[in-house]
């Protein structure tokens, strides 16, 4: 499936009307259903439905250990997707399903007992970066994200150790690009404790709650955090680094992870 199409339209610049072609990004409904039961549908590029629908349901709480899960099946159908997840336990049995519509874009939620559980954790490891490490990977992450120079319509986030790129992933929503490193994460056992997220979208509750269950100690991002992240950051003890761009950042919460501090 392609994630960007050519358009031509009608643009006004310099003070006149002219034609020109502009390119769009491809936007699918990829539908999730656990166990039978569906969960939520969400607008992605289509871009790994696999990692993103495990991503998605690990990142929820719903599935919490490689041994639950059963069988993983993406079925491409005409300008959608559909993933169906089996697992030996049931979560519907267990976890309540009240909602809490999010900051994100379709139909971005996460469920109240994230914000509960999560929010009394505490986040221990003991990696350390220095700023211009974190420096070097935003611009590496920004020198990748060609589908949104293209477009100017994606995001983008990666999976880092203090050196180098690990994981590289992109799509219309920031929700999308991070559970989609967490769902591959997840399904090839890769360890995170001592990595860090960079991402280039705003840092609402819901993408540190995120971060924190993947289980990486430093979020770092080319935008702002809300008010929310930041009071659970320093709650969790995460590393939260903000408006990363051109030599400079904010350090919202740093937990003794950034050198020099």
């Amino acid at each position: 499936m392609k994630d960007a199409f050519t358009y031509d339209v009608i643009e006004f610049t310099g003070g006149r009307f002219q034609e020109a072609r502009v390119t769009a990004i491809q936007e699918v409904p990829l539908t999730i259903y656990l166990n039978g039961h569906e969960v939520v549908t969400l607008m992605c590029t289509g871009k790994s439905p696999k990692f993103l629908a495990v991503g998605f349901l690990k990142s929820d709480g719903l599935i919490t250990d490689r041994k639950q899960l059963k069988s993983v099946q993406v079925e491409e159908e005409p300008e959608r997707f559909r993933v169906n997840v089996e697992t030996s336990h049931d979560p519907f049995k267990i976890q309540r399903l009240e909602r809490t519509i999010t900051s994100g874009c379709g139909k971005g939620t996460n469920f109240e007992r994230n914000v509960e559980v999560i929010a009394s954790t505490t986040v221990k490891a003991k990696l350390a970066v220095k700023p211009e490490q974190i420096l070097k990977l935003a611009d590496e992450l920004d020198e990748r994200s060609t589908l949104y120079r293209a477009t100017g319509g994606c995001h983008n986030a990666i999976l880092a150790t203090s050196e180098k790129i690990l994981i590289f992933r992109e799509d219309i929503g920031r929700h999308n690009a991070i559970d989609m490193i967490c769902g591959q994460c997840f399904l090839d056992d890769i360890p995170t404790e001592d990595k860090l997220i960079v991402s280039t979208g705003r840092i609402a509750s819901e993408i540190l709650l995120k971060a924190i269950r993947l289980g990486v100690p430093i979020l770092v991002s080319m935008s702002a955090a809300t008010r929310y992240s930041i009071d659970l950051a320093r709650r969790t003890n995460m590393t939260l680094i903000g408006h990363v761009r051109q030599g400079r950042m904010v350090v919202y919460n740093q937990a003794g992870r950034i050198a020099g501090l």
